[in-house]
């Protein structure tokens, strides 16, 4: 999929991507985001305790960031060693050749776990990715195609904005498709703005809050990866002094890119027919009512219904029912696609068979969940569970 050139590319970044022989499909799998000076940078990381060796290494170098290297075939994770020194030698590379410490490239690398990375064709293709990075909608294209794997479509959102009569920009790129839990999944995401942040505590924990409601509210079969990491950019204007409200409008419109393309990992999912969206509603906290979006989100049997376009409600309160959260039948009502299919712990009257039909005609559904009185809400994104999805991940490695 061609990127439109109507994504807004903040000032100050290149991109590029290429082949360097890791896929066999001859799709690009190697890209580079580079900035044309040192950035401030914040990182949010896998939390497997089975990782990459690329996400320690980002995760201790994450503050102060010129570039980006990112691989995709191969996730360079459980290699041991070996694996940890081939992370070093892509940073190393990069740096070369861009002028920086190895310090300042960060890493990112995705694909089978267990493989070395054939290092002779990476550090070729870091040698040539670092010629033309270009601020262009094609290199963009390629840069985006260079993170996929299983991904059916480039993942990308922008934004532009003004503050204080200042205009800036918000760039994303993200991949993803299966392997997709919370707590980060198989998903890489990178951010650039030439919007100027500091890395101080209120900004951090902007960014913590955006993660744990965008990218650590989707799941395609809850499995938490060894290497996924989202990573925001911003360069460094030292000229240019904003306000509190600039900052805080800066951040939501960070908020609606990772919203956009948090959900667009989901509706990838792989084998995925429908992106489902779960709204739970209640007196409860909003972390306790996230956990039950989650807990029917990650129920097969719920994925499958909404496959095979069943209004089986049963499968939906049940699961709630076992999420942990203490809430009363009598108080809990269900809709589905604006449908009331259970009331106040007693099954509604309604047309299967037109709720069935506003299932299979349309690639989202919608499930309303309320436990009690609506104070608080959070929502939970996922995909159904498809024949598709047991046949690629069957047949992945082999």
């Amino acid at each position: 999929m061609e990127i439109p050139t109507s994504y807004d590319i903040p000032h100050g970044y290149a991109f590029n991507g290429i082949s360097c022989g890791i896929k066999q499909s001859g799709e690009p799998d190697l890209a580079l985001i580079v900035a044309d000076q040192l950035c401030t940078s914040f990182g949010a990381f896998t939390q497997n305790i089975i990782r990459a060796s690329s996400v320690d290494w980002n995760e201790k170098n994450v503050g102060s960031t010129r570039a980006i290297i990112v691989n995709s075939g191969n996730a360079n994770a459980c290699t041991g060693p070996q694996g940890e020194r081939d992370t070093l030698a892509m940073a190393v590379e990069t740096a070369t050749r861009l002028g920086c410490t190895p310090e300042q490239v960060l890493v990112m690398s995705t694909g089978i776990i267990g493989e070395v990375l054939p290092m002779d064709k990476m550090i070729s293709g870091i040698d040539s990715i670092t010629d033309h990075p270009q601020a262009t909608p094609e290199n963009l294209s390629l840069t985006s195609r260079g993170f996929m794997t299983s991904d059916r479509f480039s993942k990308v959102a922008s934004r532009r904005f003004e503050c204080d009569g200042q205009e800036f920009s918000i760039l994303g790129i993200a991949k993803g498709a299966g392997m997709i839990g919370p707590k980060m999944a198989t998903m890489l995401s990178v951010f650039m703005t030439d919007f100027p942040l500091n890395r101080s505590t209120e900004n951090l924990q902007w960014f913590k809050r955006i993660i744990d409601h965008t990218f650590n509210r989707i799941s395609v079969d809850g499995h938490t990866s060894t290497s996924d990491q989202v990573v925001l950019l911003s360069r460094k204007v030292e000229e240019v002094v904003l306000g509190d409200q600039a900052v805080a409008t800066f951040f939501e419109n960070l908020w609606s890119a990772s919203e956009e393309l948090a959900k667009m990992i989901p509706k990838d999912g792989e084998g995925a027919t429908h992106l489902i969206s779960i709204t739970v509603s209640g007196p409860q906290s909003e972390e306790e009512l996230a956990t039950v979006a989650k807990t029917i989100a990650d129920s097969p049997l719920v994925k499958t219904a909404v496959f095979g376009a069943d209004p089986n409600w049963g499968r939906i309160v049940s699961a709630a029912g076992y999420s942990g959260v203490d809430f009363s039948p009598e108080t809990t009502t269900l809709k589905l696609n604006g449908f009331l299919l259970y009331s106040l712990g007693t099954p509604a009257t309604f047309d299967a068979e037109k709720v069935s039909l506003s299932i299979s005609e349309n690639e989202q559904t919608e499930i309303q969940l309320q436990i009690g009185a609506p104070i608080h809400a959070a929502t939970f994104w996922t995909s159904d569970l498809t024949y598709e999805y047991v046949k690629i991940n069957a047949e992945y490695h082999t």
